[in-house]
């Protein structure tokens, strides 16, 4: 809200050339409510600006800026000036915004780079995106174990100025190997004579580079670290993630959850709702919403083969989206509950038949509630519809409360066991959750209802 009131203000402000007033207004800003400030802006108009600020300044808003907003602006520079912006950029910042560059425009700006940076964008580069390394920095301190408590606060002095993170100092052996880490309060604390092998945790909670990364998000929220260390296949450091990169990773990985469970597909976009095109919002919903309108064709064939059940009795249309919701609702709980379980790693695709029996049994006393409640309901509201002389309201309202009871309990076995399965074959189980769940709880409850309606009272 603060960005759409602000940035007429700066429009005006750069239209008059007046831009030592916005370079001052800017920069008492947080960089994050600064980049918010400037996203409000036409890409021009914020090229404008960041050019009028303090190149270290500049490159705090710029890393707050939209990956696309960053692209479109990097993409823009020339060699030169894009190798002072990358400089400025923390190293895992720097890799993402190359990587998303054109090929060329990548490979241009590396020889105007210093060796060392070349080489650390090369390696952080390699690694395989959505892995741990993919979003890890090299931005940190490490420490020998047989450092001295004196020697290494001096070391954290020359150096944590530079670093991204020096909460957690990560201790090392003659060979690189991560063997224990020492917080910074204990380690100003500790006797200056003291060796750091003396005051570190060696049971050290660190995550492979090239696992999932959000095996590496996990471990932050169990073990609520500040940083996690990086390690490759032979246990040597490689680097750090922090805690901010942590949490980007999170909301990321919850935002393409939940639209997945509402089945949105594509990339996720890191730009804002307004921002983002109509074309880009349509062609991310349109795919499963004409998938599912297919399989929505199925339950057209099940209500024509049951016509005649239909139309010998038109009390059971009445009740039709009372089945439907009740066990689309059913369903999506027992599937939310067992999606969040195999997030948090609780169960995995081996405990099927556990869960399963879990939910059955839930399932059985939703069934018998609901499946009373709705018998009563029949009872007690639709005893003057008008129903052949053969049949009463008592065994229509028994036909409509089973057939609910039994769509509750199946809802709640499909709605558990689907993203237990895609679990099992290593796809994401929202992908099958909500709509996509609902449909095919749907289809199968029109089955259920006028088969246990046919079989009860013989129509």
């Amino acid at each position: 809200m603060l960005d759409q009131l602000i940035a007429p203000d700066i429009k005006t402000l750069i239209e008059e050339g007046k831009f030592e007033e916005i370079a001052n207004f800017i920069e008492d800003r947080h960089p994050t409510e600064a980049a918010e400030i400037l996203t409000a802006l036409p890409e021009e108009d914020v090229n404008l600006v960041l050019e009028k600020l303090p190149l270290q300044t500049a490159a705090d808003i710029f890393c707050e800026l939209p990956g696309s907003l960053q692209s479109h602006i990097a993409a823009k520079l020339n060699k030169n000036d894009l190798a002072k912006l990358v400089i400025n950029l923390s190293p895992d910042d720097r890799v993402d915004l190359l990587k998303s560059l054109p090929e060329e425009q990548f490979d241009s700006v590396l020889p105007v780079l210093a060796k060392r940076e070349r080489e650390d964008i090369k390696k952080l580069a390699s690694y395989k995106e959505g892995t741990a390394g993919s979003i890890m920095t090299t931005d940190y301190i490490a420490l020998s174990a047989d450092m001295t408590v004196r020697e290494a606060l001096d070391k954290i002095r020359l150096e944590g100025p530079a670093k991204e993170s020096i909460y957690t100092i990560f201790v090392l052996d003659e060979g690189r190997h991560l063997v224990g880490s020492v917080g910074l309060a204990d380690l100003i604390l500790a006797h200056p004579s003291k060796k750091l092998r003396d005051i570190m945790d060696d049971q050290v909670i660190a995550v492979q580079a090239e696992a999932d990364q959000e095996e590496a998000t996990y471990k932050f929220s169990r073990y609520d670290l500040v940083a996690l260390p990086v390690v490759d296949a032979q246990g040597n450091l490689v680097g750090i993630i922090t805690h901010d990169d942590a949490l980007d990773v999170i909301e990321q990985e919850r935002t393409e959850d939940m639209e997945r469970f509402m089945a949105i597909s594509g990339k996720h976009e890191d730009t804002n709702y307004l921002q983002t095109s109509i074309w880009t919002h349509f062609s991310h919903r349109v795919v499963w919403l004409v998938i599912l309108a297919f399989l929505g064709l199925v339950s057209g064939a099940i209500l024509q083969s049951f016509e005649s059940t239909l139309m010998n009795l038109m009390i059971l249309a009445f009740y039709m989206p009372m089945l439907a919701d009740t066990g689309g609702n059913t369903g999506s709980q027992s599937a939310t509950v067992v999606v969040r379980a195999l997030a948090l790693k609780e169960i995995n695709p081996k405990d099927i038949l556990k869960v399963i029996w879990k939910e059955a049994r839930v399932g059985i006393l939703l069934a018998l509630v609901l499946g009373v409640l709705a018998f009563l309901r029949v009872y007690l509201t639709s005893s003057g519809a008008n129903i052949p002389d053969s049949m009463n309201i008592i065994n229509i309202g028994l036909a409509i409360g089973i057939a609910l009871g039994i769509q509750v309990l199946s809802a709640t076995i499909i709605g558990a066991l689907l993203p237990l399965i895609a679990a099992a074959f290593g796809l994401d189980p929202a992908l099958v959750a909500s709509p996509a769940l609902t449909t095919i709880v749907d289809i199968s409850g029109l089955f259920i209802y006028f088969s246990t309606a046919r079989l009860i009272l013989g129509i």
